[in-house]
């Protein structure tokens, strides 16, 4: 727990200076609560005969000064809190984009986001909300149990005695607090990520008549989250009523045994007044104590799982060597590669791509093409083999000098919600001109899409770029690769989801892209491939065929079955 917070400490760095001003604006405020009760009783010991303006003055101008540092304190603890929140947010939130492609094979996107958001939101109410009443509590506890033990010990006993009582209650509960609170953030990721995944794939919903399907399973996950949430709100309403009773049996003693030494004359009416009053200043910060260990095992639980995702092994994007990509081959030798222990996806793959030259995977689907590209772009690790850019290995090539020199263009182009310039320039590290946009645009056969829009390069795309059609979208995507001019360049059926008027308006695209540059295409459709300088074969992980469309339609029996289908 402690080792958990300090971490989170150290990443928010929060200001030393402002702490120390809080907390001693806290420690004066909680003393000047303290000593009102004294004033107090000897304005009443005295019968209010001897009642001066001064003595007023006296008790309100503590008091407003209790009032004033303890609203400062509590202000700067709140900055202090809010600041360090979103330093460790943003700390989580660059880990997380630097994090391997097989950290988000595994986690939901949502439940990630969750994490960001509600899991660094229990961590800061904890620090703005509850530290500084805890110090307060402290020192008013202390300071108030000194002054009771100087002014009588015998009713001081009285209150002393009900505080391990308190805390023999306090703290297993708080146990219980900490288990359920880390099962409410499970669900409440959980649920996060049905909700984003379901609100991103709304046309596929609706498509598919599944409202009610969605429906159930968002109520499921809301059950669950109700479930923990209940034995939390069901622990609360245990400790409450234990924290109250604790509360009332202490005043009542006080009240009590106070009353029968004030009619005996052994105790005065303004020392029975005080220790109401400092009555107050203890039981109170012990009752806010039982909520601040409660919220502090909340947050226990929450920076776990964000102290988990700051544990993950990010990618080095600039360990290695800068290499240039262009004029030279690349090579498969001997890949195996599993995304898990249990399935085999490559097996000893071996193949060459000359400089410029246009390699093509065919095959049925779920042989491991796509898988292919993914090594290419590094986003797994190698089970067996390597992958030699000429005699090198890629492993000594920094990912960043790498990558930024791969285009790739998917099945279904990905476009965030954002403008057309933006999304054509993303991931630039320049700047670029409207000239450029221009020139780039009518080579990928896109200008007439721009010129047709009312704000042109302006224009916001919408969630997915669903304001466009597939082969506008693909047409952009192309366009994107122009800007990155790649060294590489990765096909995934780029043409494999449009109509045959947009397909062939793509593929004059692609033909101006594929101009002087290494390109690896993956197609269903071989009549895209069958001017390729090489064709790859791949069967379940294996390659079982290398050669032109000509060798392969002689040598090949599944792939000269493929082509009398197709190219008939």
């Amino acid at each position: 727990m402690i080792k958990n917070f300090k971490t989170l400490i150290r990443i928010g760095k929060p200001s030393k200076l402002i702490l120390l001003f809080s907390v001693i604006c806290t420690i004066i405020a909680s003393v000047a609560g303290v000593i009102i009760p004294l004033l107090t009783r000897n304005l009443i010991d005295g019968g209010f005969a001897d009642f001066t303006l001064t003595q007023g003055a006296q008790i309100i101008g503590v008091f407003v000064v209790q009032l004033v540092l303890a609203g400062l304190g509590f202000y700067f603890m709140g900055l202090i809190g809010n600041k360090m929140i979103a330093k460790v947010r943003q700390a989580v939130w660059e880990k997380m984009i630097y994090l391997p492609i097989p950290f988000f094979s595994k986690t939901v996107s949502g439940e990630s986001a969750s994490r960001i958001v509600n899991d660094t939101d229990v961590v800061r109410v904890l620090i703005a909300d509850h530290v500084l009443g805890f110090i307060q509590g402290v020192v008013s506890l202390v300071a108030s149990v000194i002054i009771l033990f100087a002014l009588d010990w015998q009713m001081t006993l009285i209150i002393v005695l009900a505080v391990p009582l308190t805390v023999l209650v306090v703290v297993p509960l708080g146990k219980i607090i900490h288990k359920i609170s880390v099962k409410v953030q499970d669900k409440t990721a959980a649920l996060t990520g049905i909700l984003t995944q379901v609100l991103t794939e709304m046309r596929l919903v609706k498509a598919s008549n599944a409202e009610l399907e969605e429906i159930e399973r968002e109520k499921k996950a809301v059950n669950g989250l109700l479930k923990y949430g209940l034995k939390e709100v069901k622990v609360y309403a245990l400790l409450q009523p234990v924290m109250q009773g604790m509360i009332f049996l202490v005043i009542f003693g006080v009240i009590a045994y106070g009353g029968m030494r004030v009619s005996s004359g052994t105790l005065s009416t303004g020392t029975l007044f005080a220790f109401i009053m400092y009555l107050f200043q203890i039981v109170m910060p012990v009752a806010g104590f039982g909520m601040f260990f409660a919220q502090l095992q909340k947050a226990n639980g929450a920076s776990e799982r964000i102290i988990e995702i700051l544990n993950e092994e990010g990618e080095d994007l600039h360990k290695g060597q800068d290499v240039d990509l262009g004029g030279k081959s690349i090579l498969f030798e001997n890949v195996t590669f599993n995304y898990d222990e249990d399935t085999e996806v490559l097996k000893h793959v071996s193949f060459k791509a000359n400089p410029n030259e246009t390699i093509a995977f065919a095959g049925p689907s779920g042989g491991g093409k796509t898988t292919i590209f993914s090594l290419i772009e590094r986003f797994f690790p190698l089970d067996e083999g390597r992958i030699l850019l000429d005699d090198m290995d890629v492993e000594e090539i920094s990912l960043q000098s790498w990558r930024s020199q791969i285009g790739y263009v998917p099945q279904e182009s990905s476009l965030f919600a954002a403008s057309i310039k933006e999304n054509l320039c993303y991931g630039l590290d320049r700047e670029v001109s409207e000239e450029e946009l221009w020139h780039v645009v009518e080579l990928a056969c896109a200008k007439d899409v721009i010129e047709h829009l009312p704000d042109k390069f302006e224009s916001m795309v919408g969630e997915r770029g669903l304001n466009l059609s597939g082969g506008q979208r693909q047409r952009l995507a192309i366009a994107r690769a122009f800007l990155r001019n790649p060294k590489i360049l990765l096909l995934d059926e780029a043409t494999a989801s449009l109509d045959s008027q947009s397909e062939a308006v793509v593929q004059e695209a692609l033909a101006n892209l594929m101009k002087g540059r290494t390109t690896f295409v993956i197609a269903h459709r071989l009549s895209t491939i069958v001017d390729a300088n090489q064709i790859v074969f791949i069967e379940d992980g294996q390659v079982t065929g290398i050669g032109t469309h000509e060798e392969l339609s002689h040598t090949h029996k599944l792939y000269a079955e493929f082509a009398a289908q197709q190219l008939a």
